[in-house]
């Protein structure tokens, strides 16, 4: 089975999902949260350090739900807001 890779970097966290290529039913997924800063009125900071590790964790957590070998990955898709 051909499998596709979806990502999103979101606002307060990164969730990977993995769909059948066939009919685009989710086969696993998973989501990992990252802190968001106000250091001041208005700010908003993030480490992109702490994207990257949220995104390695939540792959790794979606991996180990699914029974998908990573070669069977298709195709990728990511956004970020």
């Amino acid at each position: 089975m051909h499998t596709l890779l979806g990502i999103d970097l979101g606002t307060t966290g990164v969730k990977a999902a993995l769909f059948s290529a066939d009919d685009g039913h989710v086969l696993s997924s998973a989501f990992v949260d990252y802190p968001l800063v106000h250091p001041q009125p208005g700010w908003a900071e993030q480490d992109p350090d702490e994207w990257w590790s949220s995104l390695v964790a939540a792959f790794r957590e979606m991996m180990s739900k699914s029974s998908i070998a990573p070669n069977e990955i298709a195709g990728l898709s990511l956004d970020s807001t």
